[in-house]
């Protein structure tokens, strides 16, 4: 089984995903499908367990037969990088590779709007990027960031679990640290990053409460700190981290959020009309007097309200960016439909028209 060509087959054709599983063509994930890559050959237990381990070192052979899960990286010379994830189930060793473009996009490539790319230029605060597995934050913040190595002198410190984009140096020092290879947890990783001078910090992913506090404190003591969660939208974001926290802290967590939070970028993906790859619909939600008190207050239900009337801000709803991509003739209105939260709605707003505000969030 020739390993460069089933990677090399699944990049030509855009592939997001390498699927290798016993009894199955290797396989790859082309919008919402999984398709074979080599449709004449069928994996058996054995082929595969030696497909996945020639792509591990010793130590993370070692640490997955510990586990029976691993999340790890890899780079092919002069092809791309992946993120891999390798796991057991009864059909025997199997795994996943998400393909990451070996040049980091810029932020005009993959859409962000102007207010979006403006948080780069804060001095401090917090910045979320939430999405569930697979929508594109780690793309989106790894535009941002390369911005900023592009246009500040900063000390920029990552922590991700695995590295997926790798950083050159530009006008900025980029020190990118993993999980379980550079350091024992995000949370150790935060602590001591306090103490190696940071501009900026960018965590992977805030997982516990540990490093959601430490988080919240490094945005709060001044650094521009960007952040993931596995979140739908700014309201269910604030929720999410509050409810983490036990109920004595809960009120001081928001009046902490209410402060250093600046911005939340919620995002899907969706396969493009043309068949071309596919397009992130994304959330917008900037800190304003008003949402800083909602926040405080407790009241994140009225966050959607916020939102929804803060187009003088460049905030936009999920529903409205959807719509911003049916009437752009971006993506097929069925698709959108499906992802939208309030489907009627949806559609009126799509029909009806947008009440003389702009439609070109998604293209600026």
């Amino acid at each position: 089984m020739d390993l460069m060509t089933i990677f090399k087959t699944a990049i030509e054709h855009r592939a997001s995903d390498i699927h290798i599983t016993p009894g199955k063509p290797p396989m790859m994930r082309l919008k919402d499908e999984i398709v074979p890559i080599i449709n004449d050959t069928v994996l058996s237990s054995e082929q595969t367990k030696t497909i996945i381990y020639s792509l591990l070192s010793d130590s993370q052979k070692a640490k997955f037969e510990e586990n029976w899960e691993l999340d790890c990286s890899f780079s092919i010379k002069g092809l791309s990088r992946f993120r891999l994830n390798v796991f057991v189930s009864k059909n025997g060793i199997e795994a996943v590779a998400r393909i990451i473009p070996s040049i980091i996009p810029t932020p005009e490539e993959i859409k962000l709007s102007k207010e979006i790319v403006a948080m780069t230029d804060l001095p401090k605060g917090l910045i979320l990027v939430t999405g569930p597995t697979g929508s594109g934050k780690s793309t989106t913040l790894a535009s941002l960031i390369n911005l900023i190595n592009q246009k500040y002198k900063m000390n920029i410190i990552t922590i991700e679990d695995p590295i997926e984009f790798t950083y050159e140096n530009n006008q900025s020092i980029i020190r990118q640290r993993e999980v379980n290879q550079h350091t024992k947890s995000f949370a150790n990783a935060l602590k001591s990053a306090l103490r190696e001078d940071p501009d900026v910090i960018l965590v992977g992913e805030m997982r516990d409460l540990e490093t959601i506090q430490l988080t919240l404190t490094t945005a709060e003591t001044g650094h521009l700190t960007f952040a993931t969660l596995h979140t739908q939208d700014a309201a269910t974001t604030v929720d999410r981290i509050v409810d983490v926290f036990p109920p004595h802290q809960q009120n001081q967590i928001r009046i902490q959020l209410a402060s250093s939070l600046k911005a939340v970028v919620s995002q899907m993906l969706l396969p493009k009309k043309d068949g071309s790859g596919v397009v992130a619909a994304r959330e917008f939600m900037t800190m304003t007097p008003a949402i800083s008190n909602l926040i405080r207050e407790g009241k994140t239900h009225l966050i959607y309200s916020a939102i929804e009337t803060g187009a003088k801000f460049g905030m936009i709803p999920m529903d409205r960016a959807l719509a911003n991509l049916v009437k752009n003739n971006m993506v097929d209105l069925e698709e959108a439909v499906a992802k939208a939260t309030d489907k009627e709605g949806f559609r009126k707003l799509v029909t009806g028209g947008f009440n003389g505000e702009s439609t070109e969030f998604v293209q600026r």
